[in-house]
C-alpha cells in the first residue's frame, strides 16, 4: 500500500463587512466574519489544501482560482467536495484528516463534535478538529483573524 500525507494552511482576517463567521462548515452567530473571496472558512480551506497536497493536485488556488467569479462568496463545502472528487479522479481515497484552528475566538469546544461531523460528511472520512491560541502573539493572538493547519492521509483506491 502506498500511503500519502498532505498538509494545508490558511489564514484570513476578520472583516467589518464580512457576514457572520463561517468556520468548519458551520455558521457562528455573534462572531465576526472572515474576509475572503469565498466564505473565508479557514478550516475548510486548509483541509482542501491538505487533500490537494496529498493527491499532488496543487492547492486551493489551482483547483478553485480566485479569478473565477463562480467562486465569489461560495460555500467552502463546495471546495471540499470538489477536492475530494479530484483526489478520487487521481486514484486516491481520503483515509482521515486533522485540522487545528489557531485563534482566540470563537470557542471551538462547544461545537467541536458538530463541526467534525459536518467536515467528515463533506469529505467522506473521519476529520478531527482541535483549537489552540497563540497566547496573545501575532495576528491571531491580537484577535485580528484566524488561521488553520490541516493534515490528511490518503491511500490508493485499489487498497479500498
Amino acid at each position: 500500500m502506498t500511503l500519502r500525507t498532505g498538509i494545508g494552511f490558511d489564514a484570513h482576517r476578520f472583516g467589518s463587512s464580512a457576514g457572520p463567521l463561517k468556520l468548519a462548515l458551520l455558521t457562528w452567530p455573534g462572531e465576526p466574519g472572515l474576509e475572503g473571496h469565498s466564505d473565508g472558512d479557514v478550516v475548510a480551506h486548509a483541509l482542501v489544501d491538505a487533500v490537494a497536497s496529498a493527491g499532488l493536485l496543487g492547492d486551493i488556488g489551482e483547483l478553485f482560482g480566485g479569478a473565477d467569479p463562480r467562486h465569489r462568496d461560495a460555500a467552502s463545502v463546495l471546495f471540499l467536495e470538489g477536492a475530494v472528487l479530484a483526489l478520487t479522479e487521481a486514484g486516491f481515497a481520503l483515509v482521515n484528516a486533522a485540522v487545528q484552528v489557531i485563534g482566540n475566538r470563537p470557542l471551538i469546544a462547544g461545537r467541536r463534535l458538530e463541526a467534525q461531523a459536518a467536515l467528515s460528511k463533506a469529505v467522506g472520512a473521519p476529520v478531527s478538529l482541535a483549537a489552540t491560541t497563540t497566547d496573545t502573539m501575532g495576528f491571531t493572538g491580537r484577535g485580528e483573524g484566524l488561521a488553520a493547519i490541516a493534515t490528511c492521509l490518503v491511500k490508493p483506491l485499489a487498497d479500498k
